[in-house]
């Protein structure tokens, strides 16, 4: 079962958006802020938690802020206008300007990562007024090619029909758990749905449930424009670590060109798929200290 979520020490909604997005702290107050942004698009920040808590404990200690992305979680709206890229790159800075911690540090995790590289692509050319972080950590990070995207979906559909997560749907149905223990059952039918993201289905346990927002998540990768990014990582010029599993859905060479294009760090976890925090949590914890400590030597 997922571990609790402990309660943030200061959260609220901002104020400087045109739509209310709903942000909260941990970690260590007075401490280098460091900007996690949350996959989907369309989720929302708390499924990175517990564990990537342990963000706050590396280096000398960071004051992590986190932030549901416009149309997720608590910053959903009925606003009917298309979430794009330039929407959410848009907030990224008036989230960080606001909380007083624009030109941070930042990691992303999968949809995340590449809306970090748009954000520091927007920086560089100052197309959106922000500041440049100093470096970021991708992770996991989502494919941007549409030949890599298509080749992702194509995976992550063979593996849900797998005869294994079959089976464990069909343990689920005669098991009579829906009718004993409605949210356990609710429990149990997330993890199936997200498995195959799992290089083992059954580390799909130890998830946070989540949701996503499915006209936030079409409306926003009909916008991105993957040529544009390929083309411009050379210029981000940042130092930038890579991690990916070796067992990730997204197609390992996707995360590969991603880092050789940024000329960064690239570290591959072994055993391991779309989830390095819940799947190999010290593997990634060791390649993120080494990189950070690195930055502040």
């Amino acid at each position: 079962m997922p571990l609790p979520i402990p309660t943030p020490r200061d959260s609220g909604m901002t104020q400087g958006t045109s739509v209310p997005l709903y942000w909260c702290r941990y970690g260590q107050v007075g401490a280098t802020p460091m900007v996690v942004l949350h996959g989907g698009p369309g989720a929302h920040h708390d499924y990175l938690l517990p564990q990537l808590l342990s963000l706050a404990t590396l280096g000398n200690g960071f004051d992590l802020v986190f932030y549901d992305q416009r149309g997720g979680g608590k910053s959903k709206t009925d606003d009917p206008t298309p979430i794009t890229v330039g929407t959410h790159v848009a907030d990224f800075a008036a989230v960080c300007d606001e909380l007083g911690v624009a030109g941070a540090p930042l990691l992303g995790y999968s949809w995340g990562a590449l809306l970090a590289l748009h954000a520091v692509r927007a920086a560089r050319d100052q197309s959106v007024p922000a500041r440049m972080p100093p470096w970021m950590v991708l992770i996991s990070p989502a494919p941007y090619l549409g030949a890599d995207r298509a080749t992702f979906d194509a995976e992550l559909q063979r593996r849900q029909l797998s005869a294994e997560v079959a089976g464990l749907r069909a343990d689920l149905q005669a098991s009579g758990l829906r009718a004993r223990d409605a949210d356990a059952y609710r429990q149990r039918a997330f993890e199936l749905s997200v498995a195959g993201y799992f290089a083992h289905p059954e580390r799909a346990a130890n998830l946070t449930p989540f949701r996503v927002t499915g006209r936030v998540q079409q409306s926003t990768w009909a916008s991105v424009d993957g040529e544009a990014i390929r083309a411009a990582l050379p210029s981000i010029g940042i130092p930038t670590l890579v991690v990916h599993g070796d067992r990730d859905p997204i197609p390992l060479e996707s995360a590969r060109a991603t880092a050789h294009g940024l000329g960064a760090t690239f570290v591959t976890l072994a055993d391991c798929g779309h989830v390095p925090y819940v799947e190999q949590p010290q593997a990634l914890q060791q390649a993120l200290d080494d990189f950070v400590r690195a930055r502040i030597a």
